[in-house]
């Protein structure tokens, strides 16, 4: 069975109560960002700059959506989950490109979207609820070294503390990052709810390969 047979065994269910809706701008990227991670960014083109040095100004976060089709310089066709980037810090290189550190927030879903005169993407967004904190199952526990070694490896500075490797939504949202598969499997992986699902599809997916038991 595939990665993403697996995935799709795990639908989403609808959310609980009527979301948050906001109006946000959008960075179409070709790779995904789960709330908790490290986003960094080389930002070249005067539209995004903009958008940077609007959402400094303003302390208003930015959203990441992974693109489905389509090139960057139009207007390219993305999933409908993404996540929202709060700024941490952005400055100039010397070769005259924007670098900008983020951090995932919450995950939203894509209600409308529209282009600006500049030509920036923006879109109505409704906020996903996150569930509430779950511990890790004790048949999921067989992850916590592997990532306890990911951990170590990367870094603060790619996995931003404070860690919480007690929580089932931190840990399935850390190893989903750093697992070398394709893009679109990290996409399904984000938008499933369930924290514990998540770490189950995860722990399949290692034990086929003989890294946990």
């Amino acid at each position: 069975m595939s990665w993403l047979d697996f995935l799709s065994r795990k639908p989403a269910p609808a959310p609980a109560r009527p979301p948050v809706e906001l109006e946000i701008p959008l960075f179409p990227l070709a790779g995904v960002l789960f709330p908790g991670g490290a986003l960094s960014l080389r930002v070249v083109e005067p539209r995004y700059v903009a958008m940077v040095t609007a959402c400094l100004a303003t302390a208003e976060p930015f959203g990441v959506c992974l693109i489905a089709h389509g090139g960057l310089p139009g207007a390219p066709a993305l999933h409908p989950v993404g996540t929202l980037a709060d700024l941490v810090q952005a400055g100039t290189e010397p070769s005259g490109e924007l670098a900008v550190s983020a951090r995932g927030g919450r995950r939203f879903r894509l209600l409308a979207r529209t282009v600006a005169a500049d030509g920036l993407p923006r879109a109505r967004v409704a906020l996903l609820d996150e569930p509430a904190r779950h511990p890790v199952p004790a048949a999921q526990q067989g992850l916590l070294p592997v990532l306890h070694r990911i951990a170590d490896d990367l870094g603060p500075l790619r996995m931003p503390e404070p860690h919480d490797f007690d929580d089932a939504a931190w840990v399935g949202y850390r190893l989903a990052e750093a697992m070398p598969v394709q893009a679109l499997a990290k996409q399904k992986l984000l938008e499933l709810d369930d924290p514990v699902s998540r770490l189950e599809i995860l722990h399949t997916y290692l034990s086929q390969r003989k890294l946990v038991e």
